[in-house]
């Protein structure tokens, strides 16, 4: 087996403590060697609890060590862009968490920095490497289904918190930022299309300034009409709907699954309401952040494709954009 990458992490951020690094140092692939913060005493507090070998106490110092092969960015949105470029000019290739920036042009930045330095940057859609997803593209694609015609999504949970990240609007807080865009990009997995226009309504909070409800209706070239609702102040709540010509697909879990138990999809062929077609496929347990480090390492090993090129992160950012234009408008707008 080949060495593994060693693997730095830029801030202490909770996704990271407590989801991605504890993934992360499950994966044979990978070497978890060291974290850094702002603050050098909180970075040490967190590479203690979690067993990482270095911390150090300003971003900058940990791109400057040589051992680092590969960096993790949770930062704050507005931070996704400029840190991942610091990153790359210093040699590192970046697992970038979403969204990889505010906007599509913003986004676009890194394809010259990505190219002169040669170092991969990939946005972290873990849910792009969850089996019960890839399983999802292989039914639709197969006609199981029959043709696919229409997508339902909801993601939701409440957080008015001022004080959370997610709730700050001047530094890329908000819902579709946060987990609208898991909506658009599934949607764009499996139709394998772009979106050619949407149409949005958007609740801004009056306090906070950020979106906190936003419902879209995109449609694509095929025909497929996509409806979604994401909001940062319902009840928790997510699952995506796949409706063909002759069955449907529920994804039970479909962005959070979890990594302690069975992931389901549902499959209906529709012959009643009661369920009577219903089949559900059980996926062995997995952790989609480990999945997802394992298949950048790859990557990297192997000059291999990205799961999720910056093409593909730039279209994902033109959907957002043409959502936030379109609630503020309140007309179809262009993809």
């Amino acid at each position: 087996m080949s060495k593994p990458l060693n693997w730095g992490i830029i801030s202490t951020a909770k996704i990271g403590r407590v989801h991605v690094i504890p993934a992360m140092q499950n994966c044979d692939a990978i070497n978890v060697m060291a974290i850094a913060s702002r603050n050098l005493e909180q970075a040490s507090n967190v590479a203690a609890e979690l067993a990482i070998p270095k911390a150090y106490g300003s971003y900058q110092d940990m791109f400057a060590d040589p051992e680092i092969d590969v960096v993790y960015n949770p930062l704050p949105n507005h931070l996704h862009v400029p840190i991942t470029i610091e990153a790359m000019e210093a040699g590192k290739h970046v697992l970038c968490e979403k969204p990889i920036s505010l906007t599509a042009e913003q986004a676009t930045t890194l394809v010259d920095v990505s190219s002169r330095t040669g170092k991969i940057v990939e946005e972290a859609f873990m849910v792009r490497h969850n089996p019960q997803w890839l399983r999802v593209v292989e039914l639709v694609k197969s006609g199981a289904i029959g043709t696919l015609r229409a997508i339902q999504g909801v993601f939701s949970y409440y957080n008015d918190d001022p004080g959370n990240i997610r709730n700050m609007a001047e530094i890329g807080g908000g819902g579709i930022f946060d987990i609208g865009c898991y909506l658009i990009t599934t949607s764009r997995m499996v139709t394998e299309e772009e979106p050619s226009k949407v149409a949005a309504i958007i609740d801004f909070d009056p306090t906070l300034k950020t979106d906190r409800l936003a419902s879209a209706l995109m449609v694509f070239p095929s025909g497929v009409q996509m409806t979604w609702v994401c909001s940062t102040q319902l009840v928790a709540r997510q699952r995506m709907t796949f409706l063909g010509t002759s069955g449907r697909i529920d994804v039970e879990v479909p962005f959070n699954a979890p990594n302690d138990r069975p992931c389901r999809i549902f499959i209906d062929d529709g012959s009643d309401h009661f369920g009577s077609g219903l089949k559900t496929e059980t996926f062995p347990i997995a952790d989609q952040y480990t999945l997802q480090g394992e298949a950048l390492c790859r990557t990297i090993r192997d000059d291999g494709p990205v799961t999720v090129s910056l093409e593909n992160s730039i279209a994902n950012m033109r959907v957002i954009d043409a959502v936030f234009k379109a609630g503020k408008t309140g007309q179809w707008v262009d993809v």
